[in-house]
């Protein structure tokens, strides 16, 4: 089947579940971890250092149309009126400005790059693929929703909290997930009684996803972002689905592990094993191409591949805000 995609935040889980009337501010200590799969996650690991593998803490504070996410070493300050948004180097001391038209502007060149890159994978030259994409039907998907609760309780961040589960499902239409793939997202969360002050959050993250036509992504950069979107294209009737649904569960995430899995189809897998199994030959090179080829077989043999995990859990909530908190610090410079 074709590529799936991630198409909104990672936060949207927690943006569809927190209904109730919005407060005027409110500033948070948070800690979030994401983990991304594939060759995408391995270039993220090697990179990402000490926050790639053990995650972030940071205090987040939203006063008016300014939302400003600090830890030790990064900040960024997001200005819907402006359309901007501000990078810090916490140890330097500087600060860079990136406009919202720009985020849309590199969001849509790795995009289109990486699409390029997936055609290459499949053995199809790019130019082509947009001739076949027009003169073949487009495939249909349906979505299905099911929630869980299972009886667990704890206690974070003070509030007693409740276990919900909740599993989405986009497959081709009138197959099963084993027949014919496609994508399941699961979101774990714990859930407190209703907390008025963390609406303020979902509404700006909201506005910013409107706003931007993308999501802040709860660390990725418009980049990984985009490239994330290009390779996974039917994520997005999960991530609308959950939205709409998840309004209907009552409470307020405290806590919550969102996975989204990639599901290959039948003929996927068989021709996946197919091609690992012609691979080798005579010789030592040939040991170790058979070698090679009886992991790539097991792997291929898998119907289940990680795309992302996201864990995001609220430590503290406060609903004062020093109009300090959402500018950029004294002393800081902008880089030029």
């Amino acid at each position: 089947m074709r590529r799936l995609l991630i198409s909104c935040a990672m936060a949207l889980p927690l943006l569809a579940l927190i209904p109730g009337p919005a407060w005027a501010e409110v500033k948070t200590r948070e800690k979030s971890h994401i983990s991304l799969g594939g060759m995408i996650g391995k270039v993220f690991n090697m990179f990402g250092g000490k926050a790639a593998k053990e995650g972030v803490v940071s205090t987040t504070a939203v006063k008016g149309n300014r939302k400003a996410t600090m830890n030790e070493s990064t900040g960024q300050i997001i200005d819907l009126a402006e359309e901007k948004v501000y990078d810090l180097d916490m140890k330097k001391k500087t600060y860079e400005v990136t406009t919202f038209d720009e985020l849309r502007r590199r969001m849509r060149e790795a995009r289109e790059k990486a699409e390029k890159d997936a055609a290459r994978e499949q053995g199809k030259e790019p130019g082509k693929e947009e001739k076949t994409e027009k003169t073949e039907p487009q495939k249909e998907y349906e979505v299905d929703f099911d929630v869980k609760e299972t009886g667990q309780k704890k206690q974070l961040a003070g509030y007693e909290t409740r276990e919900v589960v909740t599993t989405i499902t986009v497959r081709e239409k009138g197959k099963t997930l084993e027949d014919g793939g496609g994508i399941v997202l699961t979101a774990d969360s714990w859930l407190a009684p209703h907390i008025d002050a963390l609406k303020e959050l979902a509404d700006f993250d909201m506005k910013y996803w409107k706003q931007l036509q993308g999501p802040d992504a709860m660390g990725m950069s418009a980049e990984q972002l985009a490239t994330v979107i290009a390779m996974y294209p039917a994520v997005k009737q999960a991530m609308d689905r959950l939205q709409k649904e998840g309004t209907k569960i009552q409470g307020t995430p405290i806590a919550t592990t969102t996975t989204v899995e990639g599901v290959k189809s039948k003929e996927q897998q068989a021709s996946q094993q197919s091609d690992s199994a012609k691979s080798g030959g005579g010789g030592l090179g040939g040991m170790l191409a058979r070698k090679i080829a009886k992991k790539d077989a097991a792997d291929a043999s898998s119907a289940r591949a990680m795309i992302f995990t996201a864990e995001h859990e609220v430590q503290e909530v406060q609903t004062t805000v020093a109009a300090a908190d959402t500018d950029i610090p004294a002393g800081f410079k902008e880089k030029k």
